[in-house]
């Protein structure tokens, strides 16, 4: 199997060449996976805490070298590529971005950049998915949300799933928008993070409907997907998976 390029690589190289040179001699300092929460004008931080306990259960289940933590990143912000995996989540609308965080999202995404929106409220055609898909357009003009079918490789990239999962259940379908044959954003508006966030106690924060825990496990599976799959810039369907997982899982 060929191994596959890191997205980390590319947008290190992309943040070096023309946002900040500084970044590409500091990469290496960061180079355990951590996921960047995306700060807004709005409130952004109610799933940090499930952030932490995914990146948690990453390094328990794989060979990942990972810092359990969130890490804050405002969306116009050079500190944007240091990351391959950025969570974009809230309750109610997002706030209209302003143009410098459009067009560093939209470069972070061009270059290899993987975004997961997540719709915490958990509501069908909620106020944050029409904000949302009216700011994605404006990000990549030509592209749009699309449902995300089962048989994509994100649903093989570590874990063998058939569908979406969270904290609820209101979607059977994950969406994504491509740049070209890549899924550079995938959509939940199931509330992938609340099935992992935990309280200042240690418990789970929310309970988990209809499906109880076995769907929080599926919703801890799907999110160690979505991680693999932001951590590689592309796979084959006939070999999804990095060589070191393959040998950890035999």
């Amino acid at each position: 199997m060929s191994r596959s390029i890191s997205r980390r690589s590319l947008l290190s190289a992309a943040a070096a060449l023309s946002l900040a040179p500084r970044l590409a001699q500091a990469f290496g300092d960061a180079s355990r996976f951590i996921p960047a929460l995306a700060q807004h004008r709005g409130a952004w931080d109610a799933r940090a805490s499930g952030l932490r306990r995914l990146a948690w259960e990453l390094q328990r289940r794989t060979s990942v070298d990972v810092l359990p933590e969130s890490r804050p990143v405002q969306l116009a912000s050079p500190a944007l590529f240091q990351s391959p995996f950025l969570y974009l989540g809230g309750e109610g609308a997002l706030p209209a971005l302003t143009e410098a965080e459009v067009a560093n999202l939209r470069r972070y995404l061009t270059f290899g950049g993987f975004l997961l929106a997540d719709a915490n409220d958990g509501i069908p055609d909620s106020p944050f998915d029409a904000s949302l898909r009216r700011e994605l357009k404006r990000v990549i003009p030509r592209a749009q949300l699309r449902p995300l079918p089962e048989s994509h490789v994100v649903f093989k990239s570590f874990y063998l799933l058939d569908g979406a999962f969270g904290r609820v259940q209101v979607k059977p379908q994950l969406e994504a928008l491509f740049i070209g044959q890549r899924a550079a954003v995938i959509y939940s508006q199931n509330d992938l993070a609340g099935a992992w966030s935990r309280d200042e106690g240690g418990s789970y924060a929310f309970d988990v409907s209809p499906g109880g825990e076995r769907q929080r496990e599926l919703a801890f599976r799907l999110g160690i997907n979505l991680c693999m799959y932001a951590l590689c810039l592309d796979y084959k369907d006939d070999a999804v998976h990095l060589e070191h997982i393959l040998g950890k899982r035999r």
